[in-house]
């Protein structure tokens, strides 16, 4: 009876979760909910400004423009004047030039032309081409070899674009221009991650939410100098009308600033892992507001596409997170090796250095 007792305590104590690792969970799905809350804020506010039936600003460059200058001086500040976090030693003027520059680049590409879609497009129809993200990740992947192809990873892939092309079909007000733009935006938001891999990770460079936009933001910043100066300058002095409402830009800004903090504090805390699995549940979420409060027609093909779209994304998340598993499994698995292996020369030694003292 006792040693029933002693088993089932033993066996509750083991399955229930120590303070520590409960800490970690409540912390992950706090970051996770900060992101969805920010990253759900910042598309419909930019949605807001940019279309033209609303506050009816469409200039998706200088909106970019405003955010990354906004982003820089306080990432400047932050770093120079009150010192809060220090700048790596290994960032070099070539690594910064080599690294940093086009990572840059690639970021404001695909923040301009995102936001430029929001003009044609709807939120929730925006969202399902999003779907196309992990497509893009592995294809450039394989182009990069950072990834090595699979059939089944790529008949995956291929069951994405299938719903995606689905929902696109029954997509009630299509514009090609804006399909094309957010394409564009996946394709160099895709290229930009495969590259934060190549060229800072696998140099070691570690950069928390605040250096990262110290580093990152001024390049953006000067890439859209060039469009803006070309395409919306102009047509912002013919628009004698507008008036610039430091309330609107200002709030606008700052969430934008927080939601950058927000995908490195939570990429950093969790994994970019988590962070795709954690934007399947905004997509979802912004797609059901773009329908009830916005009034985007959503339709049964829409839904019926994304859905085949959500099955493969989640699939192919599940995949990830298995092969992660089993690698730390196996990496566990050769230190307990090691360990046993390195006693066991430590046990052979012992008896000779006793015969030797002998």
């Amino acid at each position: 009876m006792g040693d029933a007792t002693d088993a089932t305590g033993t066996s509750s104590s083991s399955t229930s979760l120590s303070p520590s690792i409960l800490k970690k969970i409540i912390l992950s799905y706090t970051y996770v909910a900060i992101w969805i809350f920010l990253s759900f804020t910042v598309i419909v506010y930019n949605k807001f400004i940019l279309d033209k039936k609303l506050y009816d600003w469409p200039y998706p460059i200088s909106l970019t423009l405003i955010h990354m200058g906004f982003c820089s001086s306080i990432a400047f500040l932050l770093v120079r004047v009150f010192h809060v976090v220090d700048l790596p030693s290994s960032m070099s003027p070539h690594l910064y030039l080599t690294s940093v520059v086009p990572i840059g680049a690639l970021y404001s590409l695909s923040l301009w032309l995102s936001n430029s879609a929001y003009i044609y497009l709807s939120v929730s129809f925006i969202q399902m081409l999003k779907a196309l993200m992990p497509v893009a990740v592995y294809s450039i992947g394989v182009l990069f070899r950072k990834d090595a192809f699979k059939s089944s990873t790529m008949a995956n892939m291929l069951a994405i674009s299938f719903g995606v092309a689905i929902a696109a079909f029954g997509e009630a007000k299509f514009d090609t221009w804006g399909v094309l733009l957010q394409l564009g935006a996946v394709a160099f938001e895709a290229t930009r991650l495969v590259l934060i891999q190549i060229l800072l990770t696998s140099k070691g460079i570690n950069l928390n939410p605040i250096t990262s936009l110290y580093y990152v933001a001024p390049c953006c910043f000067v890439f859209l100098l060039v469009p803006w100066v070309a395409v919306e300058l102009p047509l912002l002095k013919e628009n004698s009308t507008f008036h610039f409402d430091y309330f609107i830009f200002g709030t606008n800004s700052f969430c934008a600033f927080a939601l950058n903090l927000a995908v490195f504090s939570l990429v950093g805390k969790t994994s970019a892992l988590t962070m795709n699995v954690a934007g399947v549940v905004k997509d979802w979420l912004l797609i059901a507001f773009s329908w009830s409060v916005i009034k985007d027609t959503v339709t049964a093909v829409n839904l019926v596409g994304y859905g085949l779209a959500f099955w493969g994304v989640a699939y192919y998340n599940h995949s990830k997170l298995k092969a992660l598993r089993e690698k730390e499994a196996a990496e566990r698995k050769e230190d307990e090796e090691s360990g046993r292996l390195l006693d066991q020369i430590e046990g052979d030694e012992t008896p000779r250095k006793n015969e030797s003292e002998g």
